[in-house]
């Protein structure tokens, strides 16, 4: 049953993203998560802790950390993204918050281990202050 509605999910989404022009505000906000996964993979922590909120929590497959853990795993190389190839790109944008979707294939080193997997990702930012902050990044390992 979670399979059909998912599968229904998926299927709604697509359309949508296909029948739909994306406006400017969308536009900006998927240029700046795609700007984001280039600045993961130059471990721009600089950039990031701009564009991370002091509050914001991160979710990956071992676990789940605010933005102080997520920038010094960056800096570290504990997790190096080294490459997302983005399949798929939505945004709702739902007052000043906006909810983008990237169905990507992750190349990260992970515990020094190159490793490659398909993800859904979400995104969660805010608009504050004329600049659009990130409150949430998720990851949701696809089946192949």
């Amino acid at each position: 049953m979670k399979t059909i509605i998912l599968g229904l999910f998926i299927i709604v989404m697509s359309a949508q993203t296909a029948f739909s022009q994306s406006t400017p505000q969308e536009q900006e906000i998927i240029k700046l998560s795609k700007d984001k996964w280039q600045w993961m993979a130059d471990k721009n922590v600089d950039t990031l802790t701009t564009l991370f909120h002091e509050k914001s929590v991160f979710v990956h497959m071992g676990g789940a950390w605010g933005k102080e853990r997520e920038i010094d795993v960056i800096k570290s190389g504990g997790i190096w993204y080294k490459k997302a190839d983005i399949h798929d790109v939505s945004v709702n944008i739902i007052g000043s918050t906006a909810i983008l979707l990237n169905k990507i294939t992750l190349l990260a080193v992970v515990g020094g281990n190159e490793v490659t997997n398909p993800f859904m990702v979400t995104e969660v930012y805010q608009k504050q202050a004329n600049a659009w902050v990130l409150l949430s990044l998720s990851f949701t390992k696809l089946l192949q």
